[in-house]
């Protein structure tokens, strides 16, 4: 990995290359990438837990709020639900296995497309969900615009694209390098490489280079999210787009306290903030700007239904009658003790109860509030 990086620098303008064509190369990298390659580990053995690691229940909670879209959408013959960035297939699983188990005539009419870049991880998707016959893979150049009826949603996906890195330099924007000296690599600031930097800013009325930002200052933009924001509202005709993932409000992402930004590295459940090691063995994130999302939305047709707490989400879900049953004489003591951990955790303000859960909306007249946005249901 470090020769191609190295190879790839030597090659660009100025001898560097940006911090997300860096990134870009260390988790997408077609062989050594460490999504792309098929390395990602997800769960107790591996670098990271998502919502759906920790067992069924997010996943039919989450099916619960499809259903209830598709009976909003009034669609009678088919309902597309198109999950992004899928893992290892266990929540697409949760989700199909819910339905069929328990809404058989829904099931029926479930198209579940999967739109993944990793093919180590679509082969091991493929294995997950060989017992369901309504998954297909396709990419999004195969899904044709306004097509989509039903819900495109993505769990834990946008933190993972790569993000430019920003410093603030005698009251100046500047953008953060890779270069690399006597086989190192080493960061380097120069000019901005896009304007579409200074419009990010613009968009969500941010400006770093006021006075009570300090010097060096430095945070990312996720420039990669617009776009992607930009594809997926073309794909949809009529329905939802739902994204979960761990982040802020522009005013909090961008604060002038957080002045070492919000990048995250991920190996082996240690988490620290050198994304120049292990390289193409760990998980490199971020947080999303929700407002960016919000924003840019409304400026491609998306409608915002409503920005909640996942902990809120799934409480008004109903996970709060699932910890009830635990008590019901059916479970022994140590898999109350699992089950009500696992539960827990996916509604914990501090972890993954603190994740944000977006849900925007695309050629809907009236937009009625979704059961897991009315906390007044809790």
């Amino acid at each position: 990995m470090l020769e191609i990086i190295i190879d790839t620098i030597q090659k660009s303008p100025n001898s560097r290359i940006t911090f997300a064509d860096y990134m870009d190369l260390v988790l997408y990298h077609p062989e050594q990438g460490y999504y792309s390659s098929g390395k990602v580990n997800i769960g107790s053995q591996g670098d990271f837990f998502t919502s759906s690691s920790l067992g069924s229940d997010f996943g039919e909670l989450l099916a619960e709020q499809f259903r209830e879209m598709s009976e909003l959408l009034n669609t009678s013959d088919s309902f597309t639900l198109v999950e992004v960035g899928a893992g290892l297939g266990h929540l697409a699983a949760d989700i199909l296995n819910y339905f069929k188990n328990n809404y058989p005539n829904f099931y029926q009419k479930i198209d579940y497309i999967i739109v993944e870049e990793s093919q180590g991880l679509i082969e091991q998707q493929k294995k997950t969900l060989k017992a369901f016959d309504k998954v297909t893979w396709k990419s999004w150049q195969e899904i044709e615009n306004k097509s989509v009826i039903g819900c495109i949603f993505s769990n834990e996906l946008i933190d993972a694209f790569p993000v430019h890195k920003i410093a603030v330099d005698n009251k100046q924007l500047k953008e953060i390098y890779v270069t690399c000296h006597e086989n190192q690599l080493k960061e380097v600031i120069a000019d901005i490489s896009t304007h579409k930097l200074l419009d990010y800013f613009q968009l969500i009325d941010v400006d770093l280079t006021k006075d009570n930002y300090p010097e060096n200052y430095r945070t990312e933009v996720n420039l990669k999210a617009l776009d992607w924001l930009q594809t997926v509202s073309t794909k949809i005709k009529k329905g939802y787009l739902l994204t979960i993932d761990y982040g802020y409000s522009a005013s909090k992402y961008y604060h002038p306290q957080r002045y070492q930004g919000t990048l995250n590295c991920y190996y082996q459940h240690r988490h620290h903030h050198n994304p120049y090691v292990n390289l193409g063995q760990q998980d490199i994130t971020t947080h999303v700007d929700f407002t960016a999302l919000e924003k840019q939305g409304n400026l491609l047709g998306l409608e915002t239904v409503g920005l909640t707490q996942q902990g809120l989400f799934l409480m008004a879900l109903g996970i709060g009658d699932r910890l009830a049953e635990l008590s019901n004489g059916n479970y022994t003591l140590p898999e109350i003790l699992n089950l009500r951990d696992a539960l827990h955790q996916l509604i914990n303000p501090t972890g993954l109860g603190g994740f944000q859960v977006l849900i925007q909306s695309k050629g809907i007249d009236n937009n009625q509030l979704l059961r897991g946005l009315k906390q007044d249901l809790m």
